[in-house]
């Protein structure tokens, strides 16, 4: 079996973000153009993007994933998904605290739409991690069993808006996963996340999850990062990280995300081979490939 924790749902509403955007900048860009412009698929309905992605998890034998909505105020699309497709995944939302809204939303994601994470980008929206409006968000997650907390840190490159000439509003410095520390230590039994093993921010994310047990790393993407430590291999990576954190605490994701690339399978086959020389034994390439994630999300 295999279970990714990291997949991205490219919903229309995500092109109509970006096409609104574009046409501050290019009156003349259109919905309709953006997918053409990126060489990806349209998505159509949140339902038929779920059948696609079914269609593709079953040609690579994925038993379930995490979809993220890819736009704060999305979560109505990765809700169809799932509501269409229980067993193939749980839902994720991306969330800004900074906006109004943002506790109605992270209340009626987790109590009436279903979802299981909320999802924060903190370089990405441009808020700081002790944030009374973040400690609130991390409040209501608490206080409901079986959901967690995915916090982006370290370096995000958004290829996307590079293809479509938009600028990136990423800060770095809002990115490093020791600002987690206090507020993974005030809610102990709340699972946070830190993908991309940091996403540059490598030691930091070592150290935070080594003081605190409630973070998980997740392995997703290529970890081009890694060029930003000269030497530094995957399989290094790997065996530093199940060394320090612990094989319970490391969850597969590959970052797959549009069509017609689909599922990253490479990402998987490479990750494979690199826990494997990492020293890792069947039984735990199981847990990081498929067991922590159902004990965290269930099955």
């Amino acid at each position: 079996m295999i279970h990714d924790a990291h997949c991205h749902f490219f919903s229309a509403r995500f092109f109509e973000t970006l096409a609104r955007e574009k046409a501050n900048r290019d009156p003349g860009s259109s919905l309709n153009s953006i997918p053409t412009v990126l060489g990806w698929e349209s998505p159509g309905e949140p339902a038929d993007l779920a059948d696609r992605w079914v269609s593709e998890m079953d040609q690579h034998h994925v038993t379930r994933v995490a979809l993220i909505s890819s736009v704060p105020g999305d979560e109505e699309s990765v809700a169809v998904a799932v509501e269409r497709h229980p067993r193939r995944f749980v839902g994720w939302c991306m969330l800004d605290p900074t906006q109004e809204d943002a506790e109605e939303r992270t209340e009626r994601a987790l109590n009436s739409l279903g979802l299981r994470c909320i999802c924060l980008f903190p370089a990405m929206h441009r808020y700081r991690l002790d944030d009374v409006r973040v400690r609130k968000i991390f409040d209501i997650a608490a206080d409901h069993s079986g959901v967690a907390v995915f916090v982006h840190c370290g370096v995000l490159s958004v290829g996307v808006r590079k293809k479509l000439g938009l600028a990136s509003q990423f800060d770095i410095r809002l990115g490093d996963p020791l600002s987690l520390y206090s507020i993974a230590t005030d809610h102990p039994d709340l699972p946070i996340i830190l993908p991309h093993f940091g996403a540059g921010f490598f030691r930091e994310a070592l150290m935070t999850a080594d003081l605190c047990p409630n973070v998980y790393l997740d392995t997703s993407s290529s970890n081009s990062w890694m060029k930003y430590y000269p030497g530094l291999t995957l399989v290094d990576v790997f065996r530093k990280a199940l060394e320090i954190v612990g094989v319970e605490r490391l969850l597969f994701g590959t970052d797959s995300s549009f069509f017609p690339r689909g599922w990253q399978r490479s990402v998987w086959e490479t990750q494979q081979e690199a826990v494997r020389q990492a020293g890792a034994d069947a039984a735990e390439m199981d847990q990081i490939f498929n067991g922590n994630f159902q004990r965290l999300f269930g099955d």
